[in-house]
């Protein structure tokens, strides 16, 4: 009776190879006959380059197959796990004819991907019928594992025969062969040499947020990715995966004895990876999305440097900015400059220079802030926007999570996913103050390091920033300078290279202008919001300019600012020092982010006078000390100097008045000595008095005597 089994079984597994061989002979014929529309053999010259390249897979074009046997590419579908073993035999088959040593070194290796795959799901619609097929779904890497070897066949050696056994797959989990299969022995030990090893990663891929229908969270799957396709995504890619819908049982723990596990009737669904491809960071619709990250084809760099010879190309980029929003032009032209930003030097001795410019944008509710946040964070190469209230030091920087195997895993979070790119804050004072300092660092230094749970690390941070924040007191009050008007801490305020205040006075006709400007997108929102330029093209723009090479500075711009430097560290000479050497290093950043957004390579006289306009712009706003009147960019530091040096001769004439032997000084007569200044009223000295006292410089020792402490 079981001779008759094991001749039934034999049978079977004969058909199915005939099968397996049937199919791929008609796969290899149409991986060697398929020819694109220049008339190459598209496929069969990929097989030709795979030794040059040394890749191990081959992706093939669903629509291609489609056109060349449509009955076959629909079991592709439904039969997956046939096909691409057929598919990758086809590509041996070929390959052993080319390269035979390459095919033999690499059979066990070879993958086929099925890119441009026309099936595709939602990760809402994935469920019980769908199990061994195979899916396109979109989503956005949320989390990847690090790399680790998967043992796809392992070998164990009889300790008393030395016949390799082979143990095989199922699913994730390998079963150990219980006894040899030649002498019955159970002493096997694995043998490495005979065995199968191949990368291994769990990414966990989660629904596009423009996907979410409302009132949901966001749905995940996790997904196992193998071979060559390992590191392909990192966490905040948005990519199309096709791969193969699989189950793993669940297992629970007994309620009585808790090491042993029952296996229940519950199984999870997870995803076997196949091919990923990249999504354009544009929110439209499914369709439409393009598939690469921002690739700019040969096509583009010509239409991009064609358009950049034009007279009035910075007007145009200026206006095609956040074109819903109307005026704001100096703003949106600083964002423009920060989205390309400067180059990161390396000097020799180890030391960074930073490229990358920071924005603040401080101004009355309403002035339209958060809308060009949220478009400089589409439009950017690589953009992120995130809002003060639910953003942690941890979610900014990176956390240290303890995975499900008990290992500290490092989460990169907003400014490290945003490496190289730009990250847009918004409600930037809402923040608290102790998840706000892990910021002091990034915006300096340009890194972000962790030391928590064993893990010391630093993560690179090349980000740029651009934040919004709203006046303490709900708008802007123009009699207070602005440290008394923004709620930030002074050093942190010292590392934007540029602070705009955007107030919101009534003006009749920009008034009437705005409003017409808004109910006209009301009325016909598709006519008024259209840009000079498109937005996937601005996109590529963008992106072309932040690629290219750092532009020189020429002789008349160094001389330039240099002078405008001197200039402004001498105002009236009143021993004011108004800049410091970093705002030196923001005009030059400045200057040369604007060079390289109008793709030259040399930083002209232009580019720099646009960047000292754009300094001078924030100086009358925000850099006004509102005591004299003056341009002061002490009040962003603190304290604007007219305060220090009313301070410096407040102590002079106390000391004077105290003399050497350090007496009391009466406050009357002190009054009339700081009046002979000129520079105090009677209450500004009483006020000063009260807070020399409050600061413990100086204290009371009886009524109307001062002493120093």
């Amino acid at each position: 009776m079981s001779n008759n089994n094991s001749h039934n079984s034999s049978n079977v597994q004969e058909q199915q190879q005939q099968t397996l061989s049937a199919l791929s002979n008609e796969l290899e014929s149409f991986l060697r006959s398929f020819k694109d529309r220049g008339g190459n053999y598209k496929y069969f010259d990929k097989i030709n380059n795979m030794i040059a390249t040394s890749s191990t897979s081959v992706t093939i074009d669903y629509i291609d197959f489609d056109s060349f046997n449509p009955l076959l590419a629909k079991n592709i579908t439904h039969e997956p796990d046939e096909m691409l073993a057929a598919f990758s035999e086809a590509v041996v088959s070929i390959l052993g004819e080319i390269h035979p040593d390459y095919a033999y070194d690499i059979k066990d290796h070879i993958r086929v991907r099925i890119g441009n795959y026309a099936v595709q799901k939602g990760l809402r619609d994935i469920n019980a019928d769908v199990i061994n097929k195979l899916l396109g779904v979109s989503g956005m890497v949320v989390r990847s594992s690090e790399v680790k070897p998967f043992g796809k066949k392992i070998a164990y050696r009889c300790l008393n025969c030395n016949q390799v056994n082979l143990s095989q797959l199922k699913g994730l989990s390998l079963k150990k062969p219980q006894r040899c299969i030649n002498c019955s022995e159970k002493e096997l030990e694995m043998d490495i040499e005979n065995s199968l090893f191949i990368d291994f990663q769990l990414v966990r891929l989660q629904e596009l947020p423009e996907d979410l229908p409302a009132g949901q969270l966001p749905h995940y799957i996790e997904v196992t990715i193998l071979g060559d396709l390992v590191d392909q995504c990192r966490p905040g890619d948005r990519i199309m995966l096709t791969g193969i819908i699989r189950i793993d049982q669940e297992s629970s723990f007994n309620s009585g004895n808790s090491n042993s596990q029952i296996r229940t009737s519950l199984f999870k669904l997870r995803m076997e990876g196949n091919n990923i491809e990249y999504l354009g960071g544009r929110a439209g619709d499914k369709k439409t999305r393009s598939i690469e990250r921002i690739s700019i084809s040969a096509e583009d760099e010509r239409q991009i440097l064609a358009i950049s010879k034009k007279p009035d190309i910075y007007e145009k980029l200026i206006s095609s900015f956040a074109s819903h929003v109307y005026g704001h032009e100096v703003i949106k032209e600083s964002i423009l400059l920060l989205i390309v930003g400067s180059v990161n030097k390396k000097l020799d001795d180890g030391s960074t220079r930073r490229g990358d410019i920071n924005i603040l944008l401080v101004g009355d509710p309403g002035t339209a802030k958060s809308e060009m946040l949220k478009f400089a964070a589409k439009i950017a190469p690589r953009g992120l926007y995130t809002s003060g209230r639910g953003s942690t030091a941890a979610g900014l920087t990176a956390a240290v999570i303890k995975d499900k195997s008990g290992m500290m895993m490092l989460e990169a979070g907003a400014v490290v996913l945003g490496d190289q790119g730009l990250v847009c804050i918004d409600e930037f004072d809402k923040i608290k103050a102790e998840d706000r300092s892990a910021l002091h660092e990034v915006m300096e230094q340009q890194t972000c390091s962790v030391a928590k749970g064993g893990i010391v690390a630093t993560l690179n941070a090349r980000t740029s920033i651009l934040s919004a924040a709203n006046p303490m007191y709900g708008k802007y009050d123009p009699y207070k300078n602005i440290t008394e008007n923004v709620n930030l801490p002074i050093p942190l305020l010292t590392r934007f290279d540029i602070v705009y205040v955007i107030r919101d006075l009534p003006e009749k006709d920009k008034d009437s202008r705005i409003a017409s400007h808004i109910l006209e997108i009301h009325k016909d929102a598709q006519r008024t919001s259209k840009a000079a330029i498109n937005i996937d093209f601005f996109s590529k723009y963008l992106a072309f300019a932040k690629q290219l090479a750092e532009p020189e500075l020429t002789r008349e711009a160094i001389t330039l600012i240099r002078d405008y430097y001197m200039t402004m560290r001498n105002v009236d000479s009143d021993s004011m020092i108004t800049v410091t050497p970093r705002q030196l290093e923001g005009l030059v950043r400045l200057s040369t982010a604007r060079a390289r957004l109008l793709l030259k390579d040399k930083v002209e006289k232009e580019d720099a006078e646009r960047s000292i306009f754009l300094v001078q712009r924030m100086l009358e706003t925000a850099g006004v000390d509102v005591n004299t009147g003056k341009v002061d960019l002490g009040v962003l530091h603190g304290k604007p100097f007219s305060e220090i040096s009313r301070l410096k001769l407040f102590m002079e004439i106390f000391s004077s008045l105290s003399g050497e032997d350090k007496n009391d000084v009466e406050e009357n007569i002190f009054i009339v000595e700081l009046g002979k200044t000129g520079k105090f009223t009677e209450s500004d000295a009483r006020s000063f008095i009260k807070k020399a006292m409050n600061d413990g410089q100086i204290y009371e020792r009886k009524p109307g005597f001062y002493s120093k402490a």
